[in-house]
């Protein structure tokens, strides 16, 4: 008989290209040695070119998988994504609180604010955001904002490290404990890609290489389950996110195309010698 191992909880929404979101989620959890566990908050109709539909889960049957969960087979940490709208956001919320998830309970809360689709495009109305800022910002663990979530979330508009430097200490004033702001969508970063990390008093930052590919759906979505995964194994904020960048840098160099769009990061490399390849 096995051992059980640490249990991760994604509260998202589905990508039926498998790109992103909770298929994303799950891969990452399984490569990083975790079981993952499962809230869906909306159902998508996607595949590698875009979304075309998006369709909510009632908040009550969210709240109600979180609280399935973790009164049967307890969490050890959890991590949000497309949450849909404001009173999903407001569910999980109080969710969390009643099954001691978050920043001030025992089980750590990555929330990966999903605001914006890989082209930058908005994906939620200014009341979802809202809801963002005030109900889980202050819940979470660490938050895990790209530059375009930046934007929309705090109105700054990063385009060098300063900018990133800034827009750090703007989110960590919203709650969290940790902010990690990505650099992925940096552009002037020609050569690197730099992720930032701010407790309130001091910056770390996570260089990493750039690679020139258009295959990086679920990027976001797989750091964050990274970050989860470390934290559930019990690793420090610090350490966690230096295995989530870890992680991700091999997932977008064993990216793969995938349709006529973008194709997503890999977790693939993680079993490479398994399968024999």
């Amino acid at each position: 008989m096995g051992v059980t191992p640490p249990r991760v909880m994604t509260i998202a929404g589905t990508d039926s290209g498998g790109g992103a979101g909770i298929a994303a989620d799950l891969r990452t959890f399984a490569a990083c040695g975790v079981h993952g566990c499962l809230a869906v908050c909306a159902v998508t109709v996607q595949n590698s070119v875009g979304v075309t539909a998006v369709h909510p889960i009632p908040p009550e049957t969210v709240a109600a998988q979180i609280t399935a969960v973790a009164s049967d087979i307890g969490l050890d940490a959890a991590k949000t994504g497309m949450l849909a709208g404001a009173e999903i956001i407001e569910a999980v919320a109080h969710a969390c609180d009643a099954n001691g998830i978050g920043a001030v309970h025992p089980t750590p809360l990555v929330v990966d604010p999903v605001a914006a689709s890989m082209h930058g495009d908005p994906l939620l109305a200014d009341s979802a955001l809202d809801a963002f800022r005030s109900l889980l910002f202050p819940r979470a663990t660490v938050i895990t904002p790209n530059l375009d979530e930046v934007r929309l979330l705090v109105g700054v508009d990063v385009h060098d490290r300063a900018g990133q430097y800034e827009a750090a200490k703007v989110l960590h004033g919203l709650g969290p404990r940790y902010v990690l702001v990505k650099g992925g969508h940096l552009a002037e970063d020609v050569d690197g890609c730099v992720d930032l990390l701010f407790d309130g008093d001091t910056f770390v930052e996570l260089p990493g290489p750039r690679f020139d590919t258009g295959n990086t759906h679920g990027g976001g979505d797989s750091m964050a389950a990274a970050v989860a995964s470390g934290l559930a194994r019990g690793m420090a904020i610090g350490e966690a996110v230096a295995f989530a960048k870890r992680y991700i840098v091999e997932a977008v160099r064993n990216s793969y195309p995938l349709g006529a769009g973008h194709g997503p990061v890999s977790p693939l490399w993680t079993v490479r010698d398994w399968w024999g390849t």
